[in-house]
């Protein structure tokens, strides 16, 4: 059985006053929306380049929704195999 799908992710970064950069990550499946999110912190001490920040957190924000999705799929297959 052929199966395609295309997944939408929309992924938005900002900083705050304090160098957090955070991320905020979207996944819409057509029928479901997952969120996601993730933090940088950088020390008043490091030098400011925020493309650092921005992939620390985006990073960070991919990892959260993986273990959503790891645990999604979990669910669904101890859904399948539950005797009905």
């Amino acid at each position: 059985m052929a199966h395609t799908a295309e997944w939408k992710v929309r992924l938005h970064l900002f900083e705050d006053d304090d160098g957090t950069t955070k991320a905020h990550l979207v996944l819409d499946t057509g029928t479901t929306a997952l969120t996601a999110g993730g933090t940088a912190h950088r020390h008043p001490a490091d030098p400011d380049v925020p493309e650092i920040g921005d992939e620390l957190a985006a990073g960070r924000a991919m990892i959260d929704l993986a273990h959503q999705l790891l645990e999604t799929a979990e669910r669904d297959v101890q859904g399948i195999a539950a005797p009905g």
